[in-house]
């Protein structure tokens, strides 16, 4: 997820490969399909996954990585601080980091690219699930001669750990911002985003300057391993919740054993356009007690009246049971473009009202208790 360092919102992106998974290559770009399955261990999650897809089988290659048998992380020093590091790296000093890996995390039929990038920082930019990191794509800003670009701000979605597990490489999940002539209907390079297309342009081995981290308030609660954390998120607003599933799901955290509820709302234009959906699924197959997941579809799906399904559809579905575990305590994060939340706050104030509550009173209390968590750009 990305944003600008003047709004101080968030962007992200990377993976492994699997040497049991016939590949073969796409428009020759790192996004690969996956011919045949050979492995019965996978084949359940990868069913429910294909299901929703309708057929569709891109998949980013650090999902294999998930498993019910929790992988070793290192190292474990990295859960000692009391406190998240924050601006290790400024503006004017970055840290220069390289990038490890760009793939397309998104089907053929997706309305735009995005892209799961892995940037080795070699364990000098240390940071916590939920945080970002600031991108300062290269070359010099058109509005101020002589000076660099300003800082975009990006949303990590791999654990402290990152993808190899070592903690020494982060992942964004970017989108290429593209711009076209509403006229002509032409692209127009000279309006695209400037940092998505460098990141998502970039290869193996080239070299990228990280400030950061930044950002607290979608930190990850810790205190209570038993607690329900609900996750609304739209696009590449999924980046942080990947962090946190990979922390609960995947890794082997010696400090942190999740015994909650995990529930993650994830809405998208299409199936083609579904973010690492595999992997979610196969914390689906392996937690099915701890961890709910449901897709709001825009373009394929319909809500109760026979609009568009948004994710604020999918809440009121299910807003008998959220707003019980809001009472309960539970945490609620939102992350995405700022658009999402009218519609989301319009759909909790209905809900509230009909439930005899005042929604105002409702969110001053949340944000009070600290449950109410939001980062949109």
């Amino acid at each position: 997820m990305a944003y600008s360092a003047l709004s101080q919102v968030p962007v992200a992106v990377s993976i492994n490969t699997d040497s049991f998974l016939p590949r073969s290559q796409f428009k020759g770009s790192n996004v690969f399909f996956i011919d045949k399955l050979r492995t019965s261990g996978l084949s359940l999650d990868f069913k429910i996954a294909n299901a929703r897809s309708k057929g569709r089988s891109v998949i980013c290659m650090s999902v294999q990585q998930a498993s019910k048998s929790k992988v070793a992380i290192s190292p474990l020093s990295l859960e000692d601080a009391k406190e998240p590091p924050l601006h290790l790296y400024k503006n004017k000093e970055p840290y220069t980091g390289t990038i490890v890996s760009v793939e397309r995390l998104v089907g053929p039929k997706a309305p735009g690219e995005t892209c799961h990038i892995v940037i080795d920082h070699g364990g000098n930019v240390p940071y916590w699930e939920g945080q970002s990191y600031g991108i300062i794509p290269p070359g010099e800003n058109p509005k101020k001669p002589g000076n660099p670009h300003n800082v975009r701000l990006y949303s990590i979605a791999s654990t402290r750990y990152g993808d190899s597990f070592d903690g020494k490489t982060a992942s964004l999940c970017v989108r290429r911002a593209v711009y076209y002539d509403p006229e002509t209907g032409k692209e127009d390079p000279s309006k695209n985003g400037v940092c998505s297309n460098f990141l998502c342009d970039s290869k193996p081995g080239d070299k990228v300057q990280i400030t950061g981290p930044s950002g607290k308030i979608m930190l990850l609660p810790e205190d209570n391993p038993n607690g329900t954390h609900i996750m609304i998120g739209t696009g590449t607003g999924i980046a942080p919740f990947r962090g946190y599933l990979r922390r609960m799901f995947m890794e082997n955290v010696p400090t942190f054993k999740f015994g909650g509820l995990a529930w993650l709302f994830l809405g998208v234009a299409n199936s083609d356009s579904l973010l690492y959906d595999d992997e979610f699924s196969k914390y689906l197959v392996d937690y099915p007690d701890n961890f709910r997941y449901d897709i709001a579809l825009s373009r394929e799906q319909k809500n109760r009246n026979g609009g568009k399904m948004y994710v604020q559809d999918k809440i009121e579905e299910y807003s008998d049971e959220i707003f019980k575990l809001l009472d309960d305590g539970a945490h609620i994060y939102f992350c995405g473009l700022k658009g999402m939340m009218p519609g989301i706050q319009d759909t909790l104030k209905r809900v509230a009202e009909k439930r005899g509550e005042s929604w105002e009173e409702k969110l001053s209390q949340l944000k009070k208790n600290k449950q109410w968590h939001v980062e949109v750009y």
